[in-house]
């Protein structure tokens, strides 16, 4: 039976979303020691400079860094070791060929507990140039700017209402 229900979110990689068009994203296990689970569930880890890739049919993930468990004694895992990723044979087919391609990588999105199994959003991503990043951004901002005008229409607060005010 399970003891947990739901996802609860360990750690994120927000910046990856920034550097990286995402192509397509995939659920992965991880193969992970009872010190790694017990520093996770204290909501400790980092993907920062995570990444996977496929070594002799499969696939593993390097970079991300679970620190030691506080608790742990001789038997504590090293917090920036090689993990294997747990993915359908039919997936890790799809993900190879896409790899093959080039210019494409595969990075950590999130990582999270799902019903009390730690799991691991992997994406195929393609770097971005500083020109679409500084694109996206400013897209991003007229979209907040466009957002924030419809929302003062509708309470009511028109640009004519706002300069009567400012000449009394």
């Amino acid at each position: 039976m399970v003891k947990e229900i739901g996802r609860k979110l360990i750690a994120q990689n927000k910046k990856a979303r920034h550097d990286y068009s995402i192509e397509d994203v995939i659920e992965c296990g991880l193969v992970l020691t009872g010190t790694e689970v017990k520093s996770l569930r204290l909501g400790r880890a980092s993907l920062i400079d995570g990444f996977a890739m496929i070594n002799k049919g499969e696939l593993w993930l390097s970079g991300v860094h679970i620190p030691e468990y506080t608790e742990g004694t001789w038997t504590n895992h090293t917090p920036r070791r090689e993990r294997k990723l747990l993915v359908n044979r039919n997936e890790l087919n799809k993900l190879a060929s896409k790899l093959k391609e080039g210019g494409v990588t595969l990075v950590p999105l999130a990582l999270y507990f799902k019903d009390g199994k730690a799991k691991i959003e992997m994406a195929v991503a393609r770097g971005k140039k500083s020109h679409d990043k500084r694109a996206a951004l400013m897209e991003r901002q007229a979209g907040r700017e466009v957002e924030r005008e419809i929302s003062q229409r509708q309470s009511g607060k028109s640009a004519k209402r706002e300069s009567a005010k400012s000449w009394e």
